[in-house]
């Protein structure tokens, strides 16, 4: 016989739970404290099973047989309600923000010292707006809305970063069986365009040849004046050389070995040393090649800051002493000495375009490829950088 609304209210308390029964397994527990919950007793592949469809009097018995009737056609679909409830409850629990800062913490060890906290940097701006909602369940609309947000600012090119940080989340996530699509793969070409980063650079040889002498007329620290000279002789990226090692060099073999965790491209770097090079750094060993007066673990920069020897030159420094030269922003900038180097040795026509894009570091499009031609080119590659 099927419950009414008049016998659930006169439900009576007594020493024992017990039950009222409704249809097709719909039934009320009514406790001895006065407590009445709905449940659902069900068959699923041989198994009886009951589930919680919350209280009385906040679910009504209109509203309880309304629940009952689509968990059951969920069971005659094969598909376990409790299961479906517990893969919700999971999704509440994996957000995006745990999942980010897990995913954070399982690749810094892969990463450059200063990468984790760049990357944070940017998801804060995602975990802000959209850290509570189940990584599983975030669309493309959500995901666009929030960079746009980052856009509106004029940050467009962080709104990029942090859609390519975002989209390695969201991979992360499934990866982990914890979300089933990436939403930041689909807004690629969605976002404003990005503006391309120009390096001021000078390339004329006769304003080289002015700016090379300004720098040997530099008055600065020692360890600065060093970071100068030696720019345009390896023209490796500006935070490559200020983070120099002096365990890195080996004067012998006239070579310094950047390893990968400091090269962009995430592959060991070969840069053949100039004998104008081999002389800088020798007669900047003296001053700041010394261990002994270093503490255990600190690293031995060749170029250590000026305040302390715990850190490397600090990244405006290259700047801030061509500005101290006179040349401004729009003139030459750290980066410019890798397109100096660039533009030089295209034009003279001398050397194998490989060879010079091998030595630049640029990106080798196939990584396992990368992992063994690090040295490729090498024997053109010492002739060029002497010349």
């Amino acid at each position: 016989m099927a419950l009414t609304d008049k016998a659930i209210k006169n439900a009576k308390i007594r020493d024992r739970t017990y039950r009222l029964y409704d249809d097709h397994g719909l039934h009320l527990e009514v406790s001895p404290q006065g407590g009445k919950w709905w449940r659902l007793k069900y068959r699923l592949d041989g198994w009886e099973k009951r589930l919680s469809l919350e209280t009385y009097p906040d679910v009504g018995l209109a509203d309880a047989r309304e629940k009952r009737e689509a968990l059951r056609k969920q069971v005659a679909a094969k598909v376990d309600p409790s299961g479906v409830r517990k893969d919700a409850k999971a999704a509440r629990d994996h957000t995006f923000e745990k999942i980010g800062r897990e995913y954070i913490e399982a690749r810094k060890r892969k990463w450059a010292p200063r990468t984790p906290n760049l990357v944070t940097g940017r998801l804060e701006e995602l975990f802000k707006r959209l850290g509570t909602r189940p990584v599983s369940l975030i669309s493309v609309t959500e995901l666009r809305h929030a960079l746009e947000q980052v856009q509106a600012r004029g940050a467009i090119e962080t709104a990029h970063r942090i859609r390519q940080d975002a989209s390695l989340v969201f991979r992360f996530a499934m990866g982990k069986g914890l979300a089933d699509h990436d939403p930041a793969a689909g807004l690629r070409g969605v976002l404003e365009e990005r503006q391309t980063k120009h390096h001021a650079a000078i390339t004329d040889p006769k304003e080289i040849g002015a700016l090379l002498r300004a720098i040997d007329g530099f008055s600065g620290e020692p360890a600065t004046k060093a970071t100068l000279r030696l720019a345009p002789l390896v023209f490796v990226r500006p935070g490559e050389l200020r983070a120099g090692e002096w365990q890195e060099f080996d004067f012998d073999a006239a070579e310094w070995r950047i390893p990968a965790a400091r090269v962009k491209m995430r592959a060991p770097h070969v840069v053949p040393l100039s004998r104008q090079a081999i002389e800088i750094l020798r007669a900047l060993q003296p001053i700041t090649g010394q261990r002994a007066h270093l503490a255990q673990g600190t690293p031995n920069y060749v170029f250590p800051g000026v305040r302390t020897r715990a850190r490397c030159l600090s990244e405006n420094t290259i700047n801030a002493s061509l500005r101290r030269l006179g040349y401004t922003p729009d003139q030459m900038t750290g980066h410019g000495f890798r397109s100096m180097a660039s533009t030089r040795l295209n034009e003279s026509q001398k050397w194998h375009r490989d060879a010079i894009e091998r030595q630049l570091a640029h990106g080798e499009r196939d990584r396992v490829r990368a992992s063994y031609n690090h040295a490729e080119h090498l024997p053109e590659r010492r002739r060029m950088m002497q010349w």
